[in-house]
């Protein structure tokens, strides 16, 4: 029995997830439901993108994804399903893949046809859980779909590289819980397009002359009191490889964030220029 995923906008206030797991159930009885995250900021692409990304490969290969943001059916944004690293998705053609596609090219994509036998303002509920429960038996893509070669693509969640100011260009694409930013530069690209040498990043009206490896490495060893470097601001590349503008121990109760601090929110600019 597959293990079946839920990436959804729908918080927990509502009856949406609890319809959506009694649905799979009542088709599944001994299915594995995990929830991955129900609180995306309502139709959030681009952080569906991210946490989707950084969470998926945790899980055994052949884990179903249903992913509920965005997903009202349209002639512009298509249901699909797709055979990816091992894995199947099933969600919405409106770029959030693209994120995990930019690495890895899918085996296989359909676009899911089962709307001529099912109408519903709730395709998370009445679609998706369908496909899913079929994946899970054993089912083969084709026979929900027709096959198809393309997606929709995402510019806003790729950096952009200015080779002749040697500029890495990117962006927010995420505020975590303790209100840390995350932009789009991954590692990688820092050190595809750095080549080791120095550099400088500007995020709203603040520089970094370097990146630390962990958080606490802005400590200075000798401190006997390290509460002194509480709401002290670094640039790190996170756990998930991308590079992260962080305040030490930030708690948005006290201290505050990254994001409020620093006055950077979602989509504003960060770059990097190498000297």
């Amino acid at each position: 029995m597959s293990i079946i995923t839920l990436t959804t906008d729908f918080g927990t206030k509502d009856h949406f997830v609890g319809a959506v797991k009694g649905a799979i159930y009542s088709e599944l009885p001994d299915a594995k439901i995990v929830d991955i995250t129900h609180h995306i900021s309502p139709f959030n692409i681009t952080e569906t993108a991210y946490i989707l990304k950084n969470s998926y490969k945790s899980f055994p290969d052949g884990t179903i994804h249903i992913v509920g943001v965005d997903s009202e059916l349209s002639d512009d944004n298509k249901h699909i399903a797709l055979e990816l690293d091992n894995h199947y998705f099933i969600c919405p053609d409106n770029g959030l893949i693209c994120m995990i596609t930019k690495d890895i090219k899918p085996a296989k994509i359909v676009e899911i046809n089962i709307h001529d036998r099912v109408e519903s303002s709730f395709p998370v509920l009445d679609v998706f859980v369908q496909v899913a429960c079929f994946i899970s038996r054993g089912g083969n893509l084709g026979v929900i779909g027709k096959e198809i070669s393309t997606y929709k693509e995402m510019t806003e969640i790729q950096p952009k590289v200015n080779q002749e100011q040697n500029k890495i260009i990117g962006g927010v694409i995420y505020i975590d819980n303790y209100g840390n930013v995350i932009s789009n530069i991954s590692k990688k690209l820092f050190a595809e397009v750095g080549k080791g040498r120095d550099f400088k990043i500007t995020a709203a009206r603040y520089t970094f002359s370097k990146v630390m490896t962990k958080y606490n490495e802005i400590v200075n060893t000798e401190a006997k009191d390290l509460r002194q470097f509480d709401g002290n601001r670094l640039a790190l590349f996170n756990s998930a490889g991308y590079l992260e503008i962080a305040i030490y121990r930030s708690n948005l109760k006290t201290v505050g964030g990254a994001s409020t601090l620093l006055g950077l929110g979602y989509r504003d600019t960060i770059t990097i220029e190498f000297l």
